[in-house]
């Protein structure tokens, strides 16, 4: 039972690997992997309570871990279900898309479970080369070809962070002569004063940088946002950035007091995520890009929970990172359903989306004023208890460069909704999305709006995963 979502996920593949063998129609394969989607998060929620260890205790199973699990098999299957279609993507090698995406999910459940740094590496590694695969995979029709330069500029940048990491793990193990986390975070605790544990401990997070697109390991984000299809940009900006705040938090229970480089470092990566984030945001036509940019700068606060080093900072990191990867789910379920050949939507395509389609426009909408800060959703709650509890720990300085940053997004977050609701159609046809398309937008909705509403039964939740992690 410890491992069975990962035996799940595993035979789920194998079935796609077969069903890639022969020919099959298009909505017969998306039944088949929304089926297999829904099994893995079933998986999960069977799994949720198990607690031990693995493959000589390099494999670590807890609530911390079975949450983050829970939440990706959650994240992939909603991806699955709005982007069932499979528009934008090529009709020879849906299957194998299908099969790549499970099997970067699989990647990603290890990697929150590894507590060992080969194990840490060896899962990175099996998540991102499947994504790397998926981003070509876009149907280009003779129109462009974007997406070939996306996927060699997500590949050249992955293989630079795991570069950066690989260097910053043979530290680790150089000064502490093991390759177990508990062991190096016990060891690591008297080495601070060395220069050498400083440059490993941040190497190592510039992989998990690289996934949650922090500054400066950013700058793929926007080319790739815009050159993948929309059902991969979706899996990119949502399933991947939980596993990557999982692992930032792992790594960073590492630093002590004696630590503060570490932390004056992460200080400056959330300010100058924030900064150049939503600045460049300011100007994009493009609503994928748009999102892109603003992804970095969310980024940027999530860090502001991490950096504090407390359950409580990690709590509200958690409960952000989860409110944003729903928020983002919903832009995207609006932009897979206006798309209607897969292709790019300009923020100009949603003039008068209220009269062609009234719950995708207030799923966008919503989307948007989560994103923006705005009460009662979570994107405020989340916003509010990251600064709230930066204060705590004295970040003055901190939370008021993020306020600022919070004004600058609600601009370019409301010029899309006025666009959307403000106006007219401008000749475009309708919108018909389909009664699963709107179950979704209903569901996500709701979540949106819970978690806002009730925040602390969430954060005591994300509280208690960290201390069981801990």
């Amino acid at each position: 039972m410890q491992f069975l979502p990962e035996l799940t996920l595993l035979g789920a593949s194998l079935i796609l690997f077969m069903v890639s063998l022969k020919d099959s129609s298009n909505n017969g394969i998306s039944n088949i992997a929304i089926i297999l989607g829904a099994l893995v998060f079933g998986s999960t929620l069977l799994s949720f309570s198990q607690e031990g260890s693995l493959f000589f205790n390099s494999y670590k199973v807890d609530l911390f871990s079975q949450i983050f699990k829970t939440l990706i098999a959650g994240a992939m299957l909603v991806v699955l279900l709005l982007g069932r279609d499979l528009k934008g993507i090529n009709t020879k090698v849906r299957p194998e898309y299908y099969l790549f995406m499970f099997i970067s999910t699989l990647g990603l459940m290890m990697l929150v479970s590894s507590v060992e740094l080969l194990a840490i590496f060896v899962a990175l590694e099996l998540s991102s080369f499947a994504v790397y695969i998926m981003v070509p995979m876009r149907d280009d029709s003779g129109r462009y070809r974007i997406q070939m330069e996306a996927g060699i500029k997500y590949l050249l940048f992955g293989v630079t962070a795991t570069g950066f990491m690989l260097f910053g793990m043979s530290y680790m193990y150089g000064l502490t002569g093991s390759t177990q986390l508990p062991v190096i975070i016990e060891s690591l605790s008297s080495l601070y004063s060395e220069p050498a544990a400083v440059i490993a401990v941040l190497m190592v997070l510039a992989g998990f940088f690289y996934k949650l697109a922090i500054f400066p390991f950013h700058f793929w984000v926007p080319d790739v946002y815009e050159g993948a299809s929309n059902e991969t940009t979706a899996f990119i900006a949502s399933v991947p950035k939980l596993a990557a705040t999982a692992m930032l938090i792992r790594v960073v229970t590492m630093i002590n007091g004696d630590g503060q480089v570490i932390v004056n470092v992460l200080m400056v990566c959330a300010v100058l995520s924030m900064f150049y984030g939503n600045l460049s945001a300011l100007v994009q036509k493009d609503i994928k890009r748009m999102l892109g940019f603003s992804g970095i700068a969310h980024a940027g606060f999530v860090l502001l929970g991490i950096l504090t080093m407390q359950i409580t900072g990690y709590a509200n990191a958690i409960y952000y990172i989860i409110g944003y990867v729903v928020m983002n789910l919903a832009c995207f379920l609006v932009i897979c359903t206006v798309s209607k050949e897969g292709e790019n939507v300009q923020i100009n395509d949603l003039s008068g989306l209220h009269q062609r389609a009234p719950l995708l426009a207030l799923t966008l909408g919503i989307g948007l004023f989560a994103l923006a800060g705005i009460p009662p959703f979570v994107g405020f709650m989340g916003k509010f208890m990251l600064l709230a509890g930066a204060l705590q720990e004295g970040y003055l300085l901190l939370v008021i460069l993020a306020a600022i940053n919070t004004a600058i997004a609600i601009f370019y977050y409301l010029s899309v909704i006025r666009i959307a609701y403000c106006s007219d159609t401008e000749g475009r046809g309708s919108v018909i999305a389909s009664p699963l398309t709107n179950i979704v937008s209903v569901t996500l909705l709701l979540i949106i709006t819970i978690m806002g509403v009730l925040p602390q039964r969430f954060i005591d939740f994300a509280a208690s995963a960290v201390t069981a992690m801990l």
